[in-house]
């Protein structure tokens, strides 16, 4: 039987409950550094599996890929070690909730509406969503502070710029490194402007209007920087658009399982406050706008929700840098918290991603990463030069994938006429045609092996190519494949129990961006932390909500 428990145990309501948190979290990962500094890819040429421990690997080898993809989710089950249970638990309790919250509970009145066609164009699944959710949060926010302006900070191709422009009728500035983006940005606007301009045409509206979104293509580089290309623009904004700063002070504090609640009633209107908003905005940028929050008056509000954790500069690890993007709050600092690249990196995991995957795809990836840590071992031997750049190879998985289930349906076709004549209970119950194999099982073991083995040395080839280097003519795939084949069964218990750190990780680099807000005396600030997307459809779902009182 599974138990998914864990009843999680702190607050961050207040500082120093942040950072008791904070510290349980450092405390609990010091005897599991190991798994933080690993170099998966090294995973057969180190022996990375020696340094847990044994009885859990033996436990865990033995379990099906669907048991094993269920750890990052803090599943645990019955007949496993007290340890090993105790390690999951505990993690699951220490990281933080990411069940998307009730909007219209934590934000009253909140306008969460379906996007029309013209708005969603171009968007996937997972962008709609994030867009139409974040959209009416930010507008919620903004009505609250009495922002007309909101400042889209790393707004990528402008989807959330123009929803909240065209939809939500805000002022928005859109701030993007990529003047590409910029372009089209502007070019996908104009569209939807004539869509709403026809539309307001048709219904006679006397709404306030809207304005297509002001792009900037600039690398914000400080608060300084991002501080005055906002407000600059903002001022452009309020001359060529007076209809859009109009008084509109609704107000209903933040709610939710992790917020202050606030006393203190909502600023009356002014035409110089803004909200910025930053949905997934890379490495440091994400800190930037905490920074510029903090340092400009005109800033009411800030929406961050923060993604890749890889970027970010980190103090201990990156020189030439005053302000780092981790830790930036006093208490992380005084607690000498370093987590290194590969915590960053592995803090990026989604414990929902890999409970969605199954049994087949789950054994899928877990070959993929043993045929990748396999290759390493022909790099060492090869290039021993280039381990040292710690190569990229891009992701071979689609195309293995693809010939992964092309395998299955020849397999599965050549099964089928085998058994056409044969009794139907002996062709169902076959198990060379289970749905949940990882690969076509071959008859017996050999071939099995045989098919692994081919496969691999396709992925070492085209592995070689992409780094540009050739096939050496002594190289031994067969020796090397069958040094790695032995050990392979323990990759996906590796993984799995790596990729169970990712959410703590995660918590605590969204604990010290949070400290660091609570830790400023001098200003009054409403703080939140708040999943506010599904996690399976957006892993990075947990937003930073602050408002200053």
């Amino acid at each position: 039987m599974a138990d998914d428990g864990g009843a999680r145990k702190y607050s961050c309501k207040t500082a120093s409950e942040t950072l008791k948190w904070i510290h349980a979290i450092i405390d609990f990962l010091r005897p599991y550094r190991f798994f933080l500094d690993a170099h998966v890819v090294s995973f057969f040429k180190d022996r990375l599996w020696e340094a847990v421990d044994k009885e859990w690997m033996d436990c865990l080898r033995k379990e099906p890929a669907e048991k094993l993809l269920q750890i990052p989710s803090g599943v645990v089950q019955d007949h496993w070690p007290a340890s090993l249970k105790e390690f999951v638990l505990t993690l699951r309790s220490l990281s933080l909730p990411r069940d998307q919250a009730d909007l219209q509970e934590a934000f009253p009145g909140v306008r969460v509406a379906p996007l029309n066609s013209v708005l969603a164009q171009g968007m996937n699944q997972k962008k709609k969503h994030e867009t139409q959710a974040l959209a009416g949060v930010i507008d919620s926010i903004a009505r609250r502070v009495g922002a007309h302006t909101v400042v889209d900070v790393g707004s990528g191709q402008g989807y959330l710029a123009q929803v909240l422009s065209f939809e939500h009728e805000l002022s928005v500035i859109a701030i993007d490194a990529s003047s590409h983006h910029g372009s089209i940005t502007d070019a996908r606007a104009k569209r939807i402007e004539k869509y709403y301009a026809a539309k307001k045409f048709k219904s006679r509206s006397e709404s306030r209007g809207f304005c297509i979104p002001k792009t900037v293509t600039c690398r914000v580089l400080s608060p300084a920087m991002l501080k005055d290309v906002s407000s600059s623009l903002r001022q452009v904004d309020e001359l060529e658009n007076p209809t859009l700063f109009r008084g509109n002070t609704d107000s209903k504090p933040l709610a939710g399982d992790l917020a202050n609640e606030s006393p203190y009633p909502s600023k009356a209107n002014d035409k110089s406050t803004m909200v910025l908003a930053g949905l997934h905005a890379c490495g440091d940028l994400s800190v930037t706008m905490l920074r510029t929050f903090m340092e400009c008056d005109e800033v009411k509000a800030v929406i961050s929700i923060g993604c890749c954790y890889n970027l970010l500069s980190e103090e201990g690890i990156k020189e030439g840098n005053n302000q780092f993007g981790f830790p930036v709050s006093r208490g992380a600092k005084c607690a000498n918290l370093q987590l290194g690249k590969n915590a960053r990196d592995l803090a990026c995991q989604s414990a929902e991603r890999w409970r969605g995957l199954g049994e087949a795809a789950g054994l899928h990836n877990f070959e993929l990463h043993a045929f990748r840590a396999a290759f390493q071992m022909v790099l060492f031997q090869c290039y021993p030069e280039i381990i040292t750049r710690s190569p990229a190879i891009g992701r071979q998985g689609k195309a293995l994938r693809r010939q992964h289930h092309r395998r299955i349906l020849e397999c599965n076709a050549d099964i089928a006429q085998t058994f056409a004549q044969s009794d139907c209970s002996t062709y169902s119950k076959n198990p060379l045609l289970n749905e949940h194999s990882s690969y076509p099982k071959s008859a017996n073991k050999d071939a099995n092996s045989a098919d692994r083995y081919s496969m691999f040395v396709k992925f070492c080839k085209s592995g070689l190519g992409r780094l540009g280097l050739c096939v050496p003519q002594d190289i031994e795939f067969s020796r090397l494949w069958e040094e790695a084949e032995e050990f392979s069964e323990l990759v996906g218990p590796y993984w799995t129990l790596r990729a169970a750190l990712g959410p703590v990780l995660e918590t605590i680099l969204l604990l010290d961006r949070l400290l660091f807000l609570q830790e400023q005396g001098n200003v009054l600030i409403q703080t939140v932390l708040l999943p506010i997307f599904d996690p399976v459809l957006s892993p990075r779902n947990v937003a930073l909500i602050a408002e200053k009182v």
